[in-house]
């Protein structure tokens, strides 16, 4: 199957991403947020939302695959109901990465690998040298695309990049160049690595992207309602928008606006929360399930009247049964 001026043999992801565009859907995607888009997460996104989005996973160490560090490696393990899915990664060494993607493609199958080029975080930039100091170093950035095209792992190479290093005018000469390495689709943070997530996103300056690009573009950034994606892609005109921090305590905001008045409320939110805490616990165990949790709970009811006194408690949950007896006073 050719995509793009591309040759694919049997890529299920290829198939739906160019299934939506021929009929004029856009590409949804659930962006890759450390911490956060672990498989429960996930997992809870498509039992609200079902498939119609694609999932991209949170960013993983290619030096810590190589090595097989066990906690990294389980970052990597998905349920079938996760799919489509595409597993990002990060690292500085062209060979490195390959290494390390060859490891996830043999032993997990996800739809995609996507290369981290965006991360701000001096823990990724100064020490790993990876992330978002990529868009300072265009060569390395082009060679690790390369390298992973040439490894001929059977599944499109994605990049999530932003507008910039310091200028949100850098982005334009860096994405055709990443296009012309071979990636198959490029989504941008509209943000450079100094605002971090300060400031507006500019969706202008992808539209100046957009039109220097012919592979997918898939804007990201400040995307937190129905009515922020439509205004997005109206003025991106990208193939898709990633919704990131929008999406946190709120899967339902990959439904559609029909669907969205019938399930979206206070019954509907505490039995998700009951879902995503069970998927929690099987992840993570009895003894780290319910901690791990407790960052998803404030934003599950974030805004809601009346939350304010009950804060301290959804915070210090330790069982399941605390945190039933929290939800029974949510009205």
């Amino acid at each position: 199957m050719y995509y793009y001026g591309i040759y694919y043999s049997n890529d299920k992801i290829i198939k739906q991403i160019m299934s939506w565009i021929q009929n004029k859907k856009p590409i949804i995607a659930l962006a890759p947020m450390a911490d956060m888009t672990d498989s429960p997460f996930c997992r809870i996104c498509r039992e609200v939302a079902g498939k119609n989005f694609v999932i991209f996973r949170e960013m993983i160490s290619a030096e810590a695959i190589i090595r097989g560090n066990e906690k990294t490696l389980k970052m990597c393990e998905f349920e079938e109901i996760e799919r489509p899915i595409v597993i990002q990664i990060f690292g500085s060494d062209p060979n490195k990465m390959v290494q390390a993607a060859k490891i996830i493609v043999e032993k997990y199958h996800p739809d995609g690998i996507d290369i981290n080029m965006g991360c701000p975080v001096p823990k990724i930039t100064k020490k790993n040298l990876a992330g978002a100091s990529l868009m300072q170093d265009h060569e390395r950035a082009v060679n690790i695309v390369k390298a992973l095209k040439n490894a001929n792992l059977g599944i499109p190479i994605s990049v999530k990049t932003r507008l910039g290093w310091g200028s949100d005018e850098e982005i334009l000469e860096f994405a055709p160049k990443l296009e012309r390495a071979g990636a198959d689709l490029i989504s941008i943070h509209g943000r450079t690595k100094i605002q971090g997530y300060s400031g507006k996103a500019n969706w202008e300056k992808i539209r100046k992207v957009k039109k220097l690009l012919k592979i997918p573009l898939i804007a990201n950034g400040d995307i937190n309602s129905k009515e922020d994606i439509e205004k997005c892609l109206k003025i991106t005109q990208a193939e898709g928008i990633m919704i990131g921090r929008g999406a946190l305590g709120n899967p339902w905001i990959f439904l559609n606006n029909k669907e969205l008045q019938t399930k979206h409320n206070i019954n509907e939110i505490k039995k998700v929360v009951l879902n995503h805490a069970q998927l929690h616990l099987e992840h993570y165990g009895e003894q780290f399930g319910l901690k791990t949790f407790r960052k998803h709970l404030l934003l599950y009811f974030k805004g809601l009247s009346g939350i304010k006194d009950l804060k301290k408690e959804l915070v210090k949950v330790n069982t399941k049964e605390d945190l039933k007896n929290v939800l029974q006073k949510i009205r």
